[in-house]
């Protein structure tokens, strides 16, 4: 991932210019680039941001792959080290032992996607969506000048995602578009746009199946089973793969199915009266 440009404005992946407002300074101190609205053809930057090694992996790697393969620029920041996610078989390491070896399954998972993924070595267990938080995920957005950004939910299941979740639309401020990504089991998440990511889901299975430490089986068959329900939903036939998202509410464009690549966003499937 290379340092970001200076964007001001939202190329759609239907071609479509979406206006952001990126020249105001956040409440933490940090200015995103200047605006400005020639950049006609140019490609947008995807940027996922996972609060654990494996998070970006069982919740939003099909859209991130799926963006990929339309040109898009993709990449993803992880927060925490890891280091409480202990498993039977792995008890015997330490907490530096186990975030260690968790960094480097995350390193083999994000060389399947071709990511260098962003390490922030936060503890894990620990998020807080304080301005110490903040200001680190403001930092990070402006150095990466994302187009558009992915993350938790805000009513996930887990802490750790729900602080990140919160401090990164407070850095944000609204001046970013933040899709949110389906929850733990899909528990209190209703979806208002899905991705098609069959193409790429067994890529997906690859990249959760590179986090040995975590026994990812349990998590492939979460991922089948909730991407397959979801492609249901959105009246994919059988043997397709879904991610539901969100659109954060209250910012400024709320045509998110806009924002996503063209032929691979599913509205709803329509109701019978």
């Amino acid at each position: 991932m290379t340092k970001g440009r200076d964007r001001g404005c939202l190329l759609g992946f239907n071609g479509a210019y979406l206006p952001v407002i990126t020249s105001a300074a956040t409440s933490v101190g940090v200015t995103y680039p200047a605006a400005s609205m020639d950049y006609s053809g140019v490609a947008m930057r995807v940027i996922g941001f996972g609060a654990h090694p494996d998070d970006v992996e069982i919740f939003f790697v099909g859209l991130l792959l799926s963006c990929q393969s339309h040109g898009h620029e993709i990449g993803w920041v992880t927060a925490t080290d890891g280091g409480l996610g202990v498993e039977q078989g792995f008890c015997h390491l330490s907490h530096d032992e186990l975030s260690t070896l968790r960094r480097k399954e995350a390193v083999l998972a994000a060389e399947l996607v071709g990511v260098q993924p962003v390490f922030l070595g936060l503890a894990d267990g620990s998020l807080k969506a304080d301005a110490i938080m903040v200001n680190r995920m403001a930092e990070q957005i402006a150095f990466l000048s994302p187009d558009l950004l992915v993350t938790h939910s805000p009513n996930d299941y887990h802490t750790d995602h729900r602080a990140l979740s919160l401090a990164l639309s407070i850095a944000v401020a609204g001046r970013i578009p933040i899709l949110f990504s389906d929850t733990m089991r899909g528990i209190g998440f209703e979806p208002e746009c899905y991705v098609d990511i069959t193409s790429h889901f067994f890529q997906k299975r690859d990249a959760i199946l590179c986090h040995v430490s975590q026994l990812p089986e349990r998590f492939v068959y979460l991922a089948r089973t909730m991407n397959e329900f979801r492609a249901l939903q959105c009246g994919l036939g059988a043997g397709s793969f879904a991610e539901g998202f969100r659109l954060e509410e209250g910012f400024e464009l709320s045509d998110v199915e806009s924002m996503l690549p063209a032929g691979v966003v599913r509205s709803p499937a329509p109701r019978k009266s």
